[in-house]
């Protein structure tokens, strides 16, 4: 006789054929539910857009020509950049790296980490207040810029630059 606080006793095997019933059921479910999703009515709700951040857009893709890759970034706005039509500024310093990169390393106001002339260059695009160019103002280049472009476009200038050996533009490739 079963007292006030006793329950019946199940055979084990009852249980375990009651966990592999409910197990089932919910797989069941789960295929149930995907097919409901992917039905003809489920149309009917609007699927969740991811919105678009304009500010992560990148300004380039690095798939740009060298020339257009420079004006559409903005660069030719404050640079002078040999071997690029229009790159005339004078807010930010020439961009001849291949002849003032290493001296730029080496000189005792640098900071950085960068080891190479590659590197520097791209950690003055994605950091440019690492190191300041004696002569030209700080804080001129904007700090979200590195972000602005992709890693084939920085790639791709990184690549130009250090090429770059003086006024006159690097050999046609």
């Amino acid at each position: 006789m079963l007292g006030p606080t006793s329950s019946p006793s199940v055979p084990p095997s009852n249980q375990k054929n009651k966990a592999v019933a409910a197990l089932v059921a919910g797989f069941v479910l789960l295929v149930a539910l995907a097919g409901i999703q992917n039905s003809p009515t489920s149309s009917l709700v609007p699927p969740v857009v991811p919105r678009i951040d304009p500010n992560m857009m990148p300004l380039v893709t690095g798939e740009e020509s060298i020339q257009e890759l420079f004006v559409r970034a903005g660069c030719t706005v404050c640079h002078q950049i040999p071997g690029i039509a229009g790159a005339n500024g004078k807010v930010g310093p020439p961009l001849w790296l291949g002849k003032t990169g290493p001296s730029r390393l080496t000189d005792p106001q640098y900071r950085g980490q960068a080891q190479t002339v590659r590197e520097y260059i791209v950690e003055s695009i994605v950091s440019p207040g690492t190191y300041v160019v004696p002569g030209f103002p700080p804080d001129t280049m904007p700090t979200w810029y590195g972000r602005k472009l992709s890693a084939g476009a920085l790639n791709k200038i990184a690549s130009y630059l250090e090429q770059v050996m003086g006024e006159s533009p690097p050999e046609a490739r």
